[in-house]
Protein backbone atom coordinates (compact mmCIF):
# COMPACT_ATOMS: atom_id res chain seq x y z
CA UNK A 1 0.00 0.00 0.00
CA UNK A 2 1.46 3.49 -0.78
CA UNK A 3 2.87 5.40 2.14
CA UNK A 4 0.45 8.42 1.77
CA UNK A 5 -2.70 6.43 1.10
CA UNK A 6 -1.95 4.29 3.98
CA UNK A 7 -1.82 7.39 6.12
CA UNK A 8 -5.28 8.35 4.85
CA UNK A 9 -6.52 4.95 5.31
CA UNK A 10 -5.95 4.62 9.07
CA UNK A 11 -7.12 8.45 8.96
CA UNK A 12 -10.48 7.14 7.69
CA UNK A 13 -10.43 5.24 10.48
CA UNK A 14 -9.40 7.22 13.10
CA UNK A 15 -12.53 9.85 12.11
CA UNK A 16 -16.06 9.11 13.05
CA UNK A 17 -18.94 9.03 10.54
CA UNK A 18 -22.12 7.78 12.32
CA UNK A 19 -24.81 7.63 9.47
CA UNK A 20 -26.33 11.71 9.87
CA UNK A 21 -22.80 12.33 11.36
CA UNK A 22 -20.37 12.58 8.20
CA UNK A 23 -19.07 15.87 8.38
CA UNK A 24 -15.83 15.28 9.84
CA UNK A 25 -15.04 12.72 8.07
CA UNK A 26 -16.09 14.40 4.78
CA UNK A 27 -13.40 17.08 6.08
CA UNK A 28 -11.08 13.91 5.47
CA UNK A 29 -11.90 13.31 2.20
CA UNK A 30 -12.40 16.43 0.36
CA UNK A 31 -8.97 17.48 2.15
CA UNK A 32 -7.27 14.04 0.17
CA UNK A 33 -9.29 14.04 -3.29
CA UNK A 34 -8.63 17.64 -3.78
CA UNK A 35 -4.46 16.73 -4.46
CA UNK A 36 -5.62 15.18 -8.04
CA UNK A 37 -9.60 15.23 -8.64
CA UNK A 38 -10.02 17.60 -11.70
CA UNK A 39 -13.20 18.21 -9.40
CA UNK A 40 -14.43 18.30 -6.04
CA UNK A 41 -18.42 18.75 -4.75
CA UNK A 42 -20.75 17.95 -1.76
CA UNK A 43 -24.13 17.85 -2.33
CA UNK A 44 -26.87 19.05 0.19
CA UNK A 45 -27.36 15.04 1.57
CA UNK A 46 -23.39 15.56 2.56
CA UNK A 47 -22.35 13.23 -0.37
CA UNK A 48 -18.54 14.12 -1.73
CA UNK A 49 -18.26 13.64 -5.26
CA UNK A 50 -14.84 13.65 -6.69
CA UNK A 51 -14.31 13.62 -10.65
CA UNK A 52 -11.63 12.92 -13.28
CA UNK A 53 -12.03 13.69 -16.59
CA UNK A 54 -10.03 13.02 -20.06
CA UNK A 55 -8.89 16.73 -19.27
CA UNK A 56 -9.90 19.06 -16.80
CA UNK A 57 -13.11 21.21 -17.42
CA UNK A 58 -13.96 18.09 -20.71
CA UNK A 59 -16.54 15.76 -18.84
CA UNK A 60 -16.79 12.91 -21.34
CA UNK A 61 -20.55 11.75 -22.13
CA UNK A 62 -19.54 8.12 -20.81
CA UNK A 63 -19.45 8.44 -16.78
CA UNK A 64 -18.59 5.94 -14.65
CA UNK A 65 -19.55 6.34 -10.55
CA UNK A 66 -17.69 4.60 -8.04
CA UNK A 67 -19.36 4.81 -4.56
CA UNK A 68 -18.05 3.83 -1.17
CA UNK A 69 -20.45 4.51 1.93
CA UNK A 70 -17.95 6.35 4.39
CA UNK A 71 -20.70 6.11 7.48
CA UNK A 72 -20.44 3.60 10.42
CA UNK A 73 -22.58 1.93 12.29
CA UNK A 74 -23.39 3.72 15.92
CA UNK A 75 -25.57 5.10 19.07
CA UNK A 76 -27.83 7.97 19.58
CA UNK A 77 -28.24 9.11 23.30
CA UNK A 78 -31.67 9.32 23.51
CA UNK A 79 -32.36 9.79 27.36
CA UNK A 80 -30.31 10.34 30.67
CA UNK A 81 -31.51 9.38 33.91
CA UNK A 82 -31.24 10.96 37.32
CA UNK A 83 -28.13 9.84 38.24
CA UNK A 84 -26.39 10.94 34.95
CA UNK A 85 -26.16 7.09 32.38
CA UNK A 86 -27.18 7.71 29.10
CA UNK A 87 -29.42 5.36 27.46
CA UNK A 88 -29.07 4.65 23.54
CA UNK A 89 -30.91 3.75 20.71
CA UNK A 90 -28.84 2.25 17.37
CA UNK A 91 -28.09 4.20 14.28
CA UNK A 92 -27.22 0.95 11.99
CA UNK A 93 -27.45 -2.71 12.72
CA UNK A 94 -25.73 -4.29 15.84
CA UNK A 95 -25.56 -7.47 17.95
CA UNK A 96 -26.15 -6.61 21.61
CA UNK A 97 -24.27 -9.32 22.71
CA UNK A 98 -21.17 -7.43 21.50
CA UNK A 99 -21.89 -4.03 22.41
CA UNK A 100 -21.47 -5.71 26.09
CA UNK A 101 -18.69 -4.28 27.94
CA UNK A 102 -17.34 -2.28 25.44
CA UNK A 103 -15.21 1.23 25.48
CA UNK A 104 -17.27 4.01 23.28
CA UNK A 105 -16.79 7.63 22.67
CA UNK A 106 -19.78 10.07 22.96
CA UNK A 107 -18.86 12.71 20.06
CA UNK A 108 -20.19 15.65 22.18
CA UNK A 109 -20.08 19.67 20.71
CA UNK A 110 -16.80 20.26 22.97
CA UNK A 111 -15.27 16.86 21.94
CA UNK A 112 -15.19 13.26 22.39
CA UNK A 113 -16.34 11.89 25.85
CA UNK A 114 -15.39 8.21 26.59
CA UNK A 115 -17.55 5.99 28.16
CA UNK A 116 -18.45 2.11 28.73
CA UNK A 117 -21.69 0.38 27.73
CA UNK A 118 -22.51 -2.44 30.31
CA UNK A 119 -25.43 -3.18 32.41
CA UNK A 120 -25.87 -5.17 35.93
CA UNK A 121 -23.05 -7.77 36.57
CA UNK A 122 -23.92 -11.36 35.98
CA UNK A 123 -24.16 -12.09 40.37
CA UNK A 124 -27.53 -9.62 40.39
CA UNK A 125 -29.14 -10.84 37.48
CA UNK A 126 -32.59 -12.88 37.68
CA UNK A 127 -32.21 -16.80 36.05
CA UNK A 128 -34.37 -15.15 33.37
CA UNK A 129 -32.38 -12.07 32.52
CA UNK A 130 -29.00 -14.65 32.55
CA UNK A 131 -30.96 -16.40 29.84
CA UNK A 132 -32.09 -13.79 27.65
CA UNK A 133 -30.17 -11.29 25.40
CA UNK A 134 -30.67 -7.93 26.65
CA UNK A 135 -32.61 -4.77 24.92
CA UNK A 136 -31.12 -1.61 24.37
CA UNK A 137 -33.47 -0.48 27.28
CA UNK A 138 -31.50 -2.77 29.49
CA UNK A 139 -27.90 -1.27 28.78
CA UNK A 140 -26.69 2.27 29.15
CA UNK A 141 -23.27 4.22 28.60
CA UNK A 142 -21.15 5.63 32.00
CA UNK A 143 -19.26 8.47 31.15
CA UNK A 144 -18.74 9.17 35.07
CA UNK A 145 -21.01 11.72 35.30
CA UNK A 146 -21.92 12.54 38.75
CA UNK A 147 -25.67 13.13 37.84
CA UNK A 148 -27.88 14.26 35.28
CA UNK A 149 -27.03 17.86 35.68
CA UNK A 150 -23.54 16.97 35.46
CA UNK A 151 -24.02 14.42 32.03
CA UNK A 152 -26.20 17.24 30.27
CA UNK A 153 -23.03 20.00 31.15
CA UNK A 154 -21.21 18.29 28.55
CA UNK A 155 -23.71 15.26 26.71
CA UNK A 156 -26.96 16.40 24.47
CA UNK A 157 -29.59 14.19 23.31
CA UNK A 158 -28.92 13.33 19.80
CA UNK A 159 -25.11 12.95 20.16
CA UNK A 160 -23.61 10.42 18.47
CA UNK A 161 -21.84 6.86 20.21
CA UNK A 162 -19.39 5.01 18.50
CA UNK A 163 -17.22 2.15 19.63
CA UNK A 164 -13.88 3.64 20.54
CA UNK A 165 -11.91 3.97 17.22
CA UNK A 166 -8.52 2.17 17.34
CA UNK A 167 -6.68 0.54 14.64
CA UNK A 168 -4.52 -3.07 15.37
CA UNK A 169 -2.38 -4.64 12.81
CA UNK A 170 -2.46 -8.56 12.83
CA UNK A 171 -0.17 -11.46 11.14
CA UNK A 172 0.22 -11.64 7.68
CA UNK A 173 -0.94 -8.55 6.44
CA UNK A 174 -4.30 -8.28 8.34
CA UNK A 175 -6.11 -5.45 9.79
CA UNK A 176 -8.58 -4.88 12.73
CA UNK A 177 -10.77 -1.69 13.41
CA UNK A 178 -14.33 -0.49 13.76
CA UNK A 179 -16.04 0.65 11.11
CA UNK A 180 -13.76 -1.08 8.47
CA UNK A 181 -17.58 -1.53 7.02
CA UNK A 182 -16.91 0.55 5.21
CA UNK A 183 -14.57 2.68 4.89
CA UNK A 184 -12.15 0.49 3.28
CA UNK A 185 -14.95 0.91 0.39
CA UNK A 186 -14.32 4.63 0.59
CA UNK A 187 -10.31 4.24 0.52
CA UNK A 188 -10.73 2.06 -2.60
CA UNK A 189 -13.19 4.25 -4.95
CA UNK A 190 -10.39 7.17 -3.69
CA UNK A 191 -7.46 5.20 -4.37
CA UNK A 192 -8.97 4.30 -7.62
CA UNK A 193 -9.38 7.80 -8.74
CA UNK A 194 -5.83 8.48 -7.35
CA UNK A 195 -4.57 5.79 -9.66
CA UNK A 196 -6.14 6.96 -12.71
CA UNK A 197 -5.11 10.52 -12.41
CA UNK A 198 -1.91 9.11 -13.10
CA UNK A 199 -2.74 7.79 -16.80
CA UNK A 200 -5.18 8.48 -19.65
CA UNK A 201 -8.77 8.08 -19.50
CA UNK A 202 -11.72 8.16 -21.91
CA UNK A 203 -14.69 8.08 -19.88
CA UNK A 204 -15.16 10.20 -16.44
CA UNK A 205 -14.94 8.78 -13.66
CA UNK A 206 -16.96 10.45 -10.76
CA UNK A 207 -15.78 8.51 -7.19
CA UNK A 208 -18.15 9.18 -4.03
CA UNK A 209 -18.12 9.17 -0.39
CA UNK A 210 -22.04 7.82 -0.11
CA UNK A 211 -23.60 9.05 3.13
CA UNK A 212 -26.31 7.32 5.13
CA UNK A 213 -26.28 4.04 3.44
CA UNK A 214 -26.30 1.83 7.09
CA UNK A 215 -29.93 3.41 7.32
CA UNK A 216 -31.17 2.95 3.82
CA UNK A 217 -28.70 3.18 1.31
CA UNK A 218 -29.76 7.04 1.11
CA UNK A 219 -26.66 8.75 0.10
CA UNK A 220 -26.62 6.62 -3.00
CA UNK A 221 -29.75 7.39 -3.98
CA UNK A 222 -29.24 11.13 -3.95
CA UNK A 223 -25.74 10.84 -5.47
CA UNK A 224 -26.44 8.80 -8.24
CA UNK A 225 -29.51 10.72 -9.27
CA UNK A 226 -26.89 13.45 -9.27
CA UNK A 227 -24.36 12.10 -11.31
CA UNK A 228 -26.40 10.12 -13.65
CA UNK A 229 -23.91 7.72 -14.74
CA UNK A 230 -23.68 4.80 -17.26
CA UNK A 231 -22.22 2.49 -15.21
CA UNK A 232 -22.11 1.95 -11.80
CA UNK A 233 -19.77 0.02 -9.34
CA UNK A 234 -20.36 -0.28 -5.41
CA UNK A 235 -17.71 -0.80 -3.23
CA UNK A 236 -18.56 -2.76 0.22
CA UNK A 237 -17.70 -4.97 2.70
CA UNK A 238 -19.38 -8.71 2.56
CA UNK A 239 -18.87 -11.35 5.10
CA UNK A 240 -15.33 -13.48 4.79
CA UNK A 241 -16.41 -17.49 5.13
CA UNK A 242 -12.75 -18.47 6.59
CA UNK A 243 -13.65 -18.73 9.77
CA UNK A 244 -15.35 -21.42 11.80
CA UNK A 245 -18.93 -22.36 11.46
CA UNK A 246 -19.24 -20.80 8.01
CA UNK A 247 -21.84 -22.60 5.79
CA UNK A 248 -20.10 -22.44 2.66
CA UNK A 249 -22.72 -24.31 0.59
CA UNK A 250 -25.12 -21.36 1.51
CA UNK A 251 -22.96 -18.61 1.85
CA UNK A 252 -20.00 -19.32 -0.68
CA UNK A 253 -16.24 -19.23 0.01
CA UNK A 254 -14.67 -16.63 0.58
CA UNK A 255 -11.26 -15.81 1.89
CA UNK A 256 -9.16 -12.59 3.52
CA UNK A 257 -5.97 -12.29 1.25
CA UNK A 258 -7.36 -14.08 -1.84
CA UNK A 259 -8.57 -11.12 -3.58
CA UNK A 260 -11.98 -8.38 -3.35
CA UNK A 261 -15.08 -10.58 -4.80
CA UNK A 262 -16.88 -9.69 -7.84
CA UNK A 263 -20.42 -10.26 -7.48
CA UNK A 264 -22.74 -11.94 -10.00
CA UNK A 265 -26.82 -11.82 -10.00
CA UNK A 266 -30.05 -9.68 -10.48
CA UNK A 267 -28.28 -6.78 -8.87
CA UNK A 268 -25.39 -7.11 -11.60
CA UNK A 269 -25.52 -6.09 -15.59
CA UNK A 270 -23.51 -8.76 -17.04
CA UNK A 271 -21.78 -6.74 -19.51
CA UNK A 272 -19.50 -4.98 -16.42
CA UNK A 273 -19.48 -8.02 -14.96
CA UNK A 274 -17.61 -9.77 -17.61
CA UNK A 275 -15.04 -6.53 -18.21
CA UNK A 276 -14.29 -6.57 -14.48
CA UNK A 277 -13.65 -10.38 -14.82
CA UNK A 278 -11.77 -9.46 -17.92
CA UNK A 279 -9.91 -6.80 -16.72
CA UNK A 280 -8.64 -8.77 -13.73
CA UNK A 281 -7.17 -11.82 -16.02
CA UNK A 282 -5.51 -9.34 -18.42
CA UNK A 283 -3.91 -7.30 -15.32
CA UNK A 284 -3.30 -10.74 -12.90
CA UNK A 285 -5.76 -9.31 -10.37
CA UNK A 286 -6.29 -11.57 -7.71
CA UNK A 287 -10.45 -12.28 -7.60
CA UNK A 288 -13.25 -14.14 -6.21
CA UNK A 289 -16.44 -14.26 -7.46
CA UNK A 290 -19.45 -14.92 -5.66
CA UNK A 291 -23.46 -15.05 -6.69
CA UNK A 292 -25.80 -12.66 -5.17
CA UNK A 293 -29.51 -14.43 -5.72
CA UNK A 294 -31.49 -11.20 -4.70
CA UNK A 295 -30.79 -7.21 -4.60
CA UNK A 296 -27.42 -6.94 -2.29
CA UNK A 297 -28.04 -4.55 0.66
CA UNK A 298 -25.25 -1.81 -0.89
CA UNK A 299 -25.69 0.99 -2.49
CA UNK A 300 -25.44 -0.96 -5.72
CA UNK A 301 -29.09 -1.70 -5.05
CA UNK A 302 -29.62 2.13 -5.11
CA UNK A 303 -27.36 2.82 -7.67
CA UNK A 304 -29.35 0.13 -10.38
CA UNK A 305 -32.17 1.74 -10.26
CA UNK A 306 -32.04 4.98 -10.08
CA UNK A 307 -33.57 7.29 -13.19
CA UNK A 308 -33.72 4.98 -16.17
CA UNK A 309 -31.36 2.66 -14.51
CA UNK A 310 -27.55 2.17 -14.36
CA UNK A 311 -25.41 -0.60 -15.58
CA UNK A 312 -23.96 -1.76 -12.07
CA UNK A 313 -22.04 -3.85 -10.62
CA UNK A 314 -20.50 -4.96 -6.89
CA UNK A 315 -17.38 -5.16 -5.43
CA UNK A 316 -16.83 -7.11 -1.77
CA UNK A 317 -13.61 -6.47 0.29
CA UNK A 318 -14.08 -9.83 2.71
CA UNK A 319 -14.93 -8.85 6.22
CA UNK A 320 -14.34 -10.68 9.36
CA UNK A 321 -16.91 -10.28 11.90
CA UNK A 322 -19.23 -7.49 10.45
CA UNK A 323 -20.50 -4.95 12.41
CA UNK A 324 -18.46 -5.58 15.79
CA UNK A 325 -15.45 -3.56 17.13
CA UNK A 326 -13.05 -6.16 15.83
CA UNK A 327 -13.70 -6.07 11.67
CA UNK A 328 -10.96 -7.20 10.01
CA UNK A 329 -9.70 -7.13 6.51
CA UNK A 330 -6.93 -7.83 4.33
CA UNK A 331 -4.88 -4.99 3.54
CA UNK A 332 -3.50 -6.85 0.11
CA UNK A 333 -7.72 -7.22 -0.72
CA UNK A 334 -8.00 -3.18 -0.49
CA UNK A 335 -5.13 -2.43 -3.08
CA UNK A 336 -6.12 -5.08 -5.58
CA UNK A 337 -9.87 -3.37 -5.31
CA UNK A 338 -8.04 -0.01 -6.39
CA UNK A 339 -6.10 -1.20 -9.42
CA UNK A 340 -9.65 -3.84 -10.41
CA UNK A 341 -11.38 -0.07 -10.39
CA UNK A 342 -8.47 1.74 -12.44
CA UNK A 343 -7.56 -0.47 -14.68
CA UNK A 344 -11.47 -0.86 -15.33
CA UNK A 345 -12.13 2.64 -16.00
CA UNK A 346 -9.01 2.72 -18.17
CA UNK A 347 -10.52 -0.14 -20.33
CA UNK A 348 -13.53 2.02 -20.79
CA UNK A 349 -14.56 3.77 -24.43
CA UNK A 350 -17.40 5.98 -25.10
CA UNK A 351 -18.61 3.84 -27.29
CA UNK A 352 -19.45 0.71 -25.26
CA UNK A 353 -23.10 -0.56 -25.01
CA UNK A 354 -23.71 -1.71 -22.10
CA UNK A 355 -27.42 -3.27 -23.16
CA UNK A 356 -27.87 -6.89 -21.45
Amino acid sequence: MDERSQAFFRQLLDTPSPSGFERPIQDVVRAWVGEFAHEVRTDWHGNVIAARHPAPNQPSPMKIMYAGHCDQIALMVEHIDNDGYLYIQPIGGFDMQILLGQYFTVWTKSGPVPGVLSRRPPHLLTNEERNKVPQFTDVWVDIGAKDRADAESIVRLGDPVTYQLQYRTLRNGLAASPAMDDKVGLWVVMEALRLISQRNIQASVYSVSTVQEEIGLRGAITSTHSVAPTVGIAVDVCHATDTPGNDKKQVGDTRLGAGPVIFRGANINPRVFDLLESVAQTHKIPVQIRGVPRATGTDANAMQISRDGVATALIGIPNRYMHSPVEVVHLDDLVNAAKLLAEFALAVTPEMDWTP
